[in-house]
């Protein structure tokens, strides 16, 4: 049997007195694609740091992990510094957090070629231009001077993966890399990293909470919860005949259920007609405008009382665009008319009392939440600006009730958002639009970053609880299996138009636009060719 490249043996990692992995024991063999796979907090994100020693400086490691045959517990600096970027590369789940964003895309793979090989600064240009056509980047020479905010989502997780394979390394270690990312995005970073290993043999260490991606990827599985494995094996036969409880459970958590249909005769609660969002692009020492971004460029819809209507797209498509001037909070131009009234025509101080009935709840709840403010205090905050006459006794209530609403317990009140999880941060933002008792939601990607299993919780949540109130949802998403489990109707966006519009049912059955066969080929594990497409690799 061929040795293994990297052999991990009861490894443990201590935060002080938190164990967050316990006892993991996995093998990689050349040429092999392993997936550690787990919801967030189980400690796979912290097994696959392990292997380069990136952890903090206050974990303890314990236990054996050998590279091709050397041990890395306990190993020098030095000899890590020869392993890191050289032997091993690794691929981070956030690229907007982890490349420079002062220096250009081409300096800091310059720097990595600098770094690790020694070049001069003409072959490492050279060889840079190699490395981002290689990870599918149009015209690569002219990008290098481009800094990383002037690229798509995908566009920067291939630049990481190019940084992550300048050095031709035996391993990569892949940590969420497709998180965040559109489903075609993904599909492309997925056929990418294949693509990749076959033309350099590498072994990849796959971290991700997705068992779909699993499916798509790896030979083998390690499920993780809790900082231990509980589950491994062939990918095929995890997927067939699960064992452990933790690992059906993960099989079982895509969003399910059916949409809520409205009432034939129910009223439109929000009409749009013509809407145009458009960001002027302007140039020169006089900034003049030279043109404009049209992030939304005559869109109209309606949404009816008690409906979901779902709006899927690609990243700049113009989702959410479109949800933020439904809500005013960004200028746009076109007829927006919420409960009979025209929202265009009036101004910031007439239109605060509409506000209660028309709230918001944002993609990154830890980012939309005040970390000063504990639980009760944000939620309380609408009710102090919308309904001052209440009393504080009245109000503690009206908290109460919206916690307990979202599956909250009232005694988590005075803590304060970094002390929750994800998915429970998401209920806490849930809560603060609901308290106030509005009759549109927009939802704005609400579950993207949550877990497959908190993304069905939120599912669950949000239909039910539109099911008691009555409420209607702008249902923003690039997940269009969370988005068929709660749209009633839908509509496809692509730079800005609606591209496709109809019954979600419908849509999703029989979509009549190449642009949404590709959607639903990328999202449901479809081939490509099978959808009706060209057998082509799109671009970001």
């Amino acid at each position: 049997m061929t040795a293994p490249l990297l052999s991990v043996r009861d490894l443990s990692v201590h935060f002080g007195v938190f164990t967050a992995v316990k006892g993991v024991s996995f093998d990689i063999a050349p040429g092999e694609t392993l997936a550690l796979v787990g919801e967030s907090g189980s400690g796979k994100s912290v097994t696959a740091l392990s292997v380069l020693k990136l952890q903090p400086a206050s974990a303890t490691i314990t236990g054996s992990i050998r590279f091709d045959g050397n041990e890395l517990v306990g190993a020098s600096d030095a000899e890590l510094r020869a392993v890191r970027g050289n032997e091993v590369g690794m691929i981070f789940q956030e690229p907007m957090s982890s490349l420079n964003p002062v220096h250009t895309i081409g300096r800091q793979i310059g720097e990595v070629l600098a770094v690790h090989q020694g070049m001069r600064a003409t072959a490492a240009r050279a060889r840079t231009i190699e490395l981002l056509d290689a990870v599918g980047i149009p015209d690569p020479a002219s990008r290098l001077d481009d800094y990383p905010h002037q690229l798509s989502g995908g566009q920067r997780q291939r630049v990481m993966i190019a940084m992550a394979i300048a050095n031709n390394p035996k391993l990569l270690i892949a940590d969420e890399p497709t998180t965040a990312l559109d489903v075609t995005v993904q599909a492309q970073i997925l056929d990418l990293l294949k693509d990749l290993q076959k033309q350099f043999g590498m072994a990849v260490l796959f971290i991700t909470h997705d068992l779909a991606i699993v499916k798509k990827i790896a030979d083998r599985v390690c499920v993780m919860t809790n900082g231990e494995i509980v589950e491994s094996g062939p990918v095929g036969e995890i997927f067939a005949d699960p064992k452990h409880d933790y690992t059906k459970k993960l099989l079982a958590a895509a969003p399910k259920g059916n949409p809520l249909v409205p009432a034939e005769d129910a009223p439109a609660v929000a009409e749009v007609d013509d809407l145009k969002v458009w960001f002027p692009i302007k140039r020169g020492i006089l900034r003049r405008t030279v043109g404009h971004i049209r992030a939304v460029d005559g869109v109209s819809l309606s949404i009816r009382k008690g409906e979901t209507l779902g709006v899927v797209g690609e990243s700049g498509s113009g989702k959410s665009s479109l949800g933020y001037a439904l809500l005013r909070l960004i200028p746009s131009k076109g007829r927006i008319v919420v409960l009979g009234q025209d929202v265009q025509s009036r101004s910031w101080r007439d239109l605060r009392p509409l506000r209660k009935h028309m709230q918001i709840v944002f993609q990154d709840p830890f980012g939309s939440l005040s970390p000063r403010m504990s639980v009760s205090q944000i939620v309380e905050e609408g009710l102090l600006v919308h309904q001052p006459q209440v009393s504080a006794e009245e109000r503690l209530k009206k908290v109460a009730a919206a916690l307990e609403e979202v599956g909250l317990d009232v005694s988590t009140a005075a803590r304060y958002p970094h002390e929750f999880s994800g998915g429970q941060r998401q209920r806490i933002a849930i809560a603060r639009a609901l308290v106030l008792e509005p009759e549109l939601v927009v939802l704005d990607e609400p579950t993207s970053a949550l877990d497959v299993s908190i993304q069905a919780q939120v599912i669950d949540l949000l239909r039910a609880v539109q099911e008691r109130r009555g409420l209607s949802y702008l249902f923003i998403s690039h997940d269009l299996k969370v988005v068929r489990a709660l749209a009633h109707r839908l509509i496809v966006m692509r730079h800005g138009k609606v591209v496709e519009e109809g019954l979600a049912r419908d849509v999703f059955a029989a979509p009549k636009e190449d642009y949404t066969r590709q959607l639903m080929a990328a999202a449901f594990d479809l081939a490509t060719t099978e959808a009706g497409l060209p057998n082509t690799r799109p671009t970001d």
